[in-house]
């Protein structure tokens, strides 16, 4: 919950500041609401699926996550980023509010789906000074970390309080519709 009151709103995907080495890309996905949002959203998700999906859908998301960033690096072109990274937290959001069960591949595949607008724009931001490698690396590193926090939060409420999990979601999809709004 933290890391969600302490980021900034899409500062991540702006282009603000330089961008470089390990301990930015550490710190580069907890700067912008939007991917924390989504992020978490994955590990909550898939920790309320359970089973295969506690690790399917945060490797599925942080696997299509590198590849995207690396074609952002690599000076490809994604239109429409943000608009599918806010899409992404309405998706995420309404899986978690409703507390969807699609079949394992279904999910999996959501996941890395959704995973290419934040993966790409990331990559993207990165100078071509900076090392690639060991950006890459910490916002792999924070990624997981906020996948966790996610599974974990959805162990800590899911059974104890079902109602909190179905406003979490709710409160996600009103916050990509807010990322949609601009």
């Amino acid at each position: 919950m933290f890391l969600v009151l302490a980021s900034a709103p899409a500062f991540a995907h702006a282009g603000a500041g330089a961008a470089g080495g390990f301990l930015h890309g550490l710190m580069h996905p907890l700067t912008g609401l939007d991917h924390v949002l989504a992020v978490v959203a994955v590990g909550l998700w898939a920790g309320l699926v359970g089973s295969k999906a506690r690790i399917a859908y945060p490797v599925a998301f942080g696997s299509m996550m590198t590849l995207a960033g690396a074609w952002g690096m690599s000076g490809g072109e994604l239109p429409g980023v943000e608009i599918g990274i806010a899409f992404s937290v309405v998706i995420l959001g309404a899986a978690v509010a409703l507390k969807a069960s699609p079949p394992l591949a279904a999910g999996t595949l959501a996941c890395g789906i959704l995973a290419i607008f934040h993966g790409f724009a990331h990559g993207a931001e990165l100078p071509e000074t900076a090392s690639g490698l060991a950006y890459a690396l910490g916002f792999i590193l924070a990624t997981a970390a906020l996948h966790l926090a996610g599974i974990m939060l959805a162990g800590a409420i899911a059974t104890r309080a079902p109602l909190v999990t179905r406003i979490a979601g709710g409160g996600l999809v009103l916050a990509g519709v807010a990322f949609l709004a601009g």
